[in-house]
């Protein structure tokens, strides 16, 4: 393969700049939790329930999951660039959109519409593997993510403070801003990585059982989503074991929030480091045993009155996922590196499907009454799973090494 050029900022004819690629993912991090302290006053002035604002999260999230599923295709046909540009500025004008909504179902739709934000996860992912080979983009992957971990970890608390400063539509000004320019760093910056454009979507179409018939591919995308369902599940309800069960503000909220985003930018900080030399299958068997031990511990906490008898044993989830979800990643995308695209769309499906459905489990189980306990299980519950999709995708790869296929091509 052709090495790409060196890269230099704001050069189209060169790969994305690193902060070029956080950009990508950031954006859909910002407008997953950016508004989550001020859900409790957008269900207010909407005149709904919690469970039903909190639909803003779970439904964007399954959303996501379907563009996942279409983007990756489209990207591997036409290139990253295009895409991402395309979707970035419809992101734009759906923020602005919800700015001045002033039903329900109005603001449901532009916030469906902002779902295109996560078109930035499955281009950055799929560019990283059109660059580099697998262990450097574990490696890579891990500092791109631990860059994006900035982005949550500093969004709920400063859209704590501008809800309860100015309303909760200033956090969707802040998206619209945010949405356009990073479009036009996009524009300026994004050079295109895919040189391998596939002739036609028959083509993919042809070549993605091979995809889907891998054990080692559904061990990946599994051990994604499991891991990143005890991430989803937090957001699903720690805004209301914030405010409900400790009787905290918006601000406060979002203080305690990013302490989880904080371990996240600790373990991909860790997966930069150590994952091309400790090796994809130790970093993901340690960040789910990471997750695993805390929230034992959390359970354990359970009774005490003050809010760090959560959210404290919370930085193991964001550890936990900072370590495994980048080794998870580049192992997903070299099971067919020509369908990059696809696996980082389909294997993003898959993860947020599942962590839409544990988010919403999250915030429907919690009630006045019921304390932390009903998280704590849920976060348990997909740690345990992720531990065991771990051990079943170490025995997959070690089957393929013994077993070749008797024609590679």
């Amino acid at each position: 393969m052709t090495p790409f050029p060196p890269v230099r900022y704001f050069d189209r004819t060169t790969p994305p700049h690193i902060t070029t690629l956080v950009l990508m993912t950031a954006v859909a991090a910002v407008a997953s939790n950016l508004f989550l302290p001020s859900l409790p006053a957008m269900a207010e002035e909407f005149g709904t329930s919690y469970a039903i604002m909190q639909f803003a999260v779970t439904g964007f999230l399954a959303l996501t999951g379907f563009v996942q599923l279409a983007i990756g295709p489209v990207s591997d046909r036409y290139g990253r660039r295009p895409v991402m540009l395309a979707a970035l500025a419809l992101f734009a004008i759906a923020s602005l959109g919800a700015v001045y909504a002033t039903t329900l179902t109005g603001f449901f739709i532009f916030r469906a519409l902002q779902a295109s934000s996560v078109v930035g996860f499955v281009v950055s992912r799929a560019s990283i593997r059109d660059m580099v080979g697998r262990e450097q983009a574990a490696s890579m992957i891990g500092y791109v993510t631990m860059g994006m971990a900035l982005a949550p970890m500093i969004a709920p608390t400063v859209g704590g403070f501008l809800g309860d400063a100015f309303g909760w539509r200033s956090n969707f000004v802040a998206l619209t801003i945010i949405g356009v320019l990073t479009t036009l760093i996009m524009w300026f910056d994004q050079g295109e990585t895919n040189r391998h454009k596939s002739g036609s979507f028959a083509e993919q179409a042809r070549a993605y059982p091979a995809l889907l018939r891998s054990r080692r591919f559904w061990g990946y995308a599994l051990t994604m989503m499991f891991a990143s369902g005890t991430f989803f599940a937090f957001l699903g309800g720690a805004p209301f074991v914030g405010s409900v069960v400790y009787g905290l503000s918006a601000t406060q909220v979002g203080m305690y929030m990013a302490i989880t985003p904080m371990g996240y930018a600790t373990g991909n900080g860790l997966s930069g480091r150590f994952a091309a030399r400790i090796g994809l299958y130790r970093m993901m068997v340690a960040g789910a045993l990471i997750t695993l031990c805390g929230m034992t511990l959390a359970l354990l906490m359970a009774g005490a009155g003050h809010p760090l008898a959560f959210f404290a044993f919370t930085f193991t989830i964001g550890l936990g996922n900072g370590i495994i979800l980048p080794s998870a990643n580049a192992g997903m995308l070299d099971v067919q590196p020509e369908l990059a695209g696809s696996a980082s769309g389909l294997g993003g499906a898959l993860m947020t499907f599942g962590g839409a459905a544990l988010s919403a489990l999250a915030a429907f189980t919690l009630t006045e009454t019921s304390g932390t306990y009903p998280l704590i299980f849920c976060i348990l519950g997909s740690s345990t799973a992720c531990l065991a999709c771990v051990l079943y995708t170490i025995r997959a790869e070690k089957a393929a090494l013994a077993h070749p296929p008797a024609n590679p091509a």
